[in-house]
């Protein structure tokens, strides 16, 4: 890389990482692929040495590997690696600025969540047997579909969070922040449901809301198969998780009140932008509507006349 003195160059930046950051070993590997793909690239265009790089060097290696298909997410954590390296040689006086400043990587395009169509939705909802493990499955999906629950969040659920009197629930989501989430009437009666036959299922001591067969708190996993158990048997069209009901719950409220802030709200999004997605699937939707009813957007069958 470089030859010997840009591989000793490598290999302290490396070093300090480890020692003076106490970075994981896995994140130093990451670090270790990121500078030799640079320098692969490095060597293809004149194995320029580390300390006499210049900004139009790192523009070109951002640009080659775009071309070639790198998406903008790994390509500004590639530059962020370099950017960390070339900051540490101009601390030990290898190099007099770092040529990778004001370098960006291009935009990745965000993709788009997947949802269910409503009547997907009251399909893989309809109870498929009144035994206590089945009413858990149907009050658990219940749930994430009214009140738009992250997997975690469900699972954390205790007796207590649940107020089915004012049909609410409080939630502890991302950094041990709490939400009270409303609870629809469908999701209240299979909660109902599920609470009177709990207690075959679940252990005297137990306070989480909903337990595995073995009567502790189920776990993410078990949820994940059960979810996927119960799709399967409904004959669900897709994979269905318990994330892909989050992205339904959102989208569908959207499309229903037209209210970003409260749907941010709901789900306890920090930032209006993560929200903001919904917005492009339910702009989509009423594009595929738009193409497909307005005489002036419908593509014309064959036989017509101009």
């Amino acid at each position: 890389m470089n030859g010997a003195a840009g591989d000793r160059l490598v290999e302290g930046f490396l070093n300090h990482l480890a020692n003076e950051r106490r970075l994981s070993p896995r994140t130093l590997d990451a670090y270790r692929r990121d500078l030799a793909d640079f320098s692969r690239w490095n060597e293809e265009h004149g194995e320029i040495p580390w300390p006499r790089l210049r900004q139009v060097e790192i523009r070109n290696y951002a640009a080659t590997r775009h071309r070639q298909g790198l998406s903008g997410r790994s390509l500004q954590r590639r530059l962020s690696a370099l950017r960390s390296f070339f900051r540490y040689l101009v601390r030990e006086g290898h190099m007099r600025q770092d040529p990778a400043q004001g370098v960006r990587a291009p935009k990745s395009t965000r993709k788009l969540p997947a949802t269910l169509e409503v009547d997907q939705i009251d399909a893989l909802l309809t109870p498929v047997d009144d035994d206590p493990l089945s009413l858990r499955d149907s009050a658990m999906l219940e749930l994430l579909y009214s009140s738009g629950l992250r997997l975690a969040e469900l699972v954390s659920l205790d007796l207590g969070d649940l107020d089915l009197r004012e049909a609410m629930v409080e939630v502890t989501g991302k950094g041990a922040k709490t939400r009270r989430l409303p609870v629809g009437r469908m999701a209240r009666a299979a909660l109902e449901k599920w609470l009177k036959v709990r207690g075959t299922l679940a252990r005297t001591d137990e306070p989480a809301l909903f337990v595995s067969q073995r009567g502790n708190r189920i776990s993410p996993r078990s949820v994940q198969a059960r979810i996927d158990l119960q799709a399967r048997r409904q004959g669900a069209p897709r994979h269905v998780h318990p994330h892909l009901m989050r992205h339904s719950f959102a989208s569908h409220l959207l499309e229903s009140s037209g209210n970003l802030r409260a749907v941010q709200e709901l789900l306890g999004h920090a930032d209006i932008g993560t929200t903001q997605i919904y917005t492009h699937l339910d702009f989509q939707h009423l594009a595929q509507v738009y193409d497909r009813a307005h005489p002036r957007a419908r593509r014309k069958k064959k036989g017509e006349n101009g």
